[in-house]
This record gives structure tokens, C-alpha cells and sequence, in this order.
């Protein structure tokens, strides 16, 4: 079993930046690719953010965050990045990690096996 854990969140203003974290409670050679997931208020569906598969680095990204956000890992310290710069207030939400042991459609979280507990983003006008 895999644990993912996610730090980094807080409160922003528009226009700030701010990085997330994820970190894998084991070596990341079972996983295939990580996963960055946000929801807004409750109620509303999961959306993917950007993805990184492990081995090679391919990234993939929602249109609606690129330019802005860039997903980064390493894979020493099974670890996952979100760097987001920019930000807009529609941005605001929890921000969930999520990694897949297999290739596929990374833009669907219901081929995610793993998940974190999310981290919460305010970003203020």
C-alpha cells in the first residue's frame, strides 16, 4: 500500500505563488505516474490539474493551468511537486495528489489508484 501525503498549502493573494508537495511512504518504482487533482467547494468534480509519469518526466497539464503551474518529482526523495505562480482565485481549492501504477488516460481520476488527504489553497482578490 501506498501513502501519499501533501504539504505546501495556505493562503495566497492573486498573483502569488506557492508549491505543493507530495511524498510517497515508498520507493517509487511501483508507481508508473503522479497525478495533481483539485475540487473546489463541495459539490463539485475533481479536475485534474497536471501529471508527471516517473521514469521519463512526460508532463501533462489542464488547459486552464498551463503556463502557470509546472508539476516536477525526485524520484531520491519519492517526492512531488506543484509549482504554481500567477495565481488566480479560481485556483482556490483542495489540491489532491494521486499516483497510478500504470500508463493510461492521466487525465482521469478514476485511473488513480492512490490518494492523498489534500491540502487546502485560498486565494484572495
Amino acid at each position: 500500500q501506498v501513502q501519499l501525503v501533501e504539504s505546501g498549502g495556505g493562503s495566497v493573494q492573486a498573483g502569488d505563488s506557492l508549491r505543493l508537495s507530495c511524498v510517497a511512504s515508498r520507493r517509487s518504482f511501483s508507481l508508473y505516474a503522479w497525478g495533481w487533482f483539485r475540487q473546489a467547494p463541495p459539490g463539485q468534480e475533481r479536475e485534474f490539474v497536471a501529471a508527471i509519469t516517473w521514469c521519463g518526466g512526460s508532463t501533462y497539464y489542464a488547459d486552464s493551468v498551463r503556463g502557470r503551474i509546472t508539476i516536477s518529482r525526485d524520484n531520491a526523495k519519492n517526492t512531488v511537486y506543484l509549482q504554481m505562480s500567477s495565481m488566480k482565485p479560481e485556483d482556490a481549492a483542495v489540491y489532491y495528489c494521486a499516483a497510478r501504477r500504470n500508463s493510461g488516460n492521466y487525465l482521469s481520476r478514476y485511473e488513480y489508484g492512490y490518494w492523498g488527504r489534500g491540502t487546502q489553497v485560498t486565494v484572495s482578490s
